[in-house]
């Protein structure tokens, strides 16, 4: 694979498909960035898309989404049950190919002071890409979401952001801007609408309460279905892969008296993690990447 930069943008609309349609039809119109994918969660309200190209194409894409976003979302209108902190609420450049991690770095605090100063949008730097400590944690940027920061933003020291104004955009709030490496967004629905069960579960998987390596989750309220959700980041997939989580989660809700009702994978996974999946269910002995055709194929080309 050549050297890529995937970008997996995140937006706080989820029940307007018109409004995913325009932001994605401005990634679209840039000359060599594909886009890949696209969801949109009516409960969470938030969608996701996913483009990639080379680095140059990509940050146009990007500022393009940014622009057409903050164009058409208000914050101030906004409600859902994922946290956030702005009508683009995440940003992460993410290597593919031969790039390297420091690339996307680079790229992602450049392209933070380029938006936070077209946009007079306040901008701060997590994960890979971030210069505080403290912020590399997406969760902990997120600390009290749109709500809280509307609040401390210019008065908390600790709030102020990496680029732009120590004021929230009229519109569009915020935005996070980062690099990782690729995460699997994974939720699992169980059988119930028992929320206290959820958050117990979420509780047990999630890294930062002493679960499983790697795990970011969170218990969400379906509407339509009425399901209970562990709703989750599987952010190093090869420490926890979809395999372990499925099966805690699936032996936990057994014990509640309870099943699971179906999974769902948000955006594009690595297709190493899926074929993990394959081999798991399958019973695999020995199994390895190659035996998949089209990866054989693609190794060689």
């Amino acid at each position: 694979m050549p050297s890529l930069i995937e970008c997996v943008p995140n937006f706080s609309e989820g029940r307007r498909p018109e409004v995913l349609e325009e932001i994605c039809r401005a990634i679209s119109q840039i000359d060599g960035v594909t886009l890949l994918d696209r969801s949109r969660d009516e409960t969470h309200n938030r969608s996701v898309v996913t483009f990639a190209g080379s680095a140059e194409p990509v940050v146009r894409a990007a500022t393009a989404a940014v622009g057409r976003a903050l164009e058409l979302i208000d914050m101030e209108q906004h409600a859902g049950a994922h946290p956030r902190i702005g009508a683009v609420d995440v940003i992460p450049f993410v290597p593919l190919g031969t790039t390297r991690i420091e690339e996307c770095v680079d790229l992602a605090r450049r392209f933070g002071e380029q938006i936070a100063q077209r946009f007079e949008l306040p901008v701060y730097l997590y994960g890979e890409a971030a210069l505080r400590p403290e912020r590399r944690r997406l969760a902990d940027v997120r600390r009290g979401e749109y709500e809280t920061l509307r609040e401390e933003l210019g008065i908390n020291p600790e709030r102020h952001p990496d680029f732009g104004p120590s004021r929230l955009h009229p519109r569009g709030g915020a935005v996070a801007v980062g690099a990782r490496k690729p995460l699997i967004a994974f939720n699992v629905n169980l059988a119930t609408d028992d929320l206290v069960l959820a958050k117990k579960i979420a509780h047990a998987v999630r890294e930062s309460s002493g679960g499983l390596p790697a795990v970011q989750a969170m218990a969400v309220l379906l509407d339509e279905p009425r399901l209970a959700q562990v709703s989750m980041n599987l952010v190093d997939w090869q420490r926890t892969g979809i395999v372990e989580v499925v099966r805690e989660i699936r032996r936990m809700a057994h014990e509640a008296g309870t099943e699971i009702d179906h999974c769902e994978l948000i955006g594009l996974a690595p297709a190493g993690a899926l074929l993990d999946v394959a081999a798991d269910a399958l019973g695999l002995r020995d199994f390895t990447p190659d035996q998949a055709l089209e990866l054989r194929l693609a190794r060689d080309r």
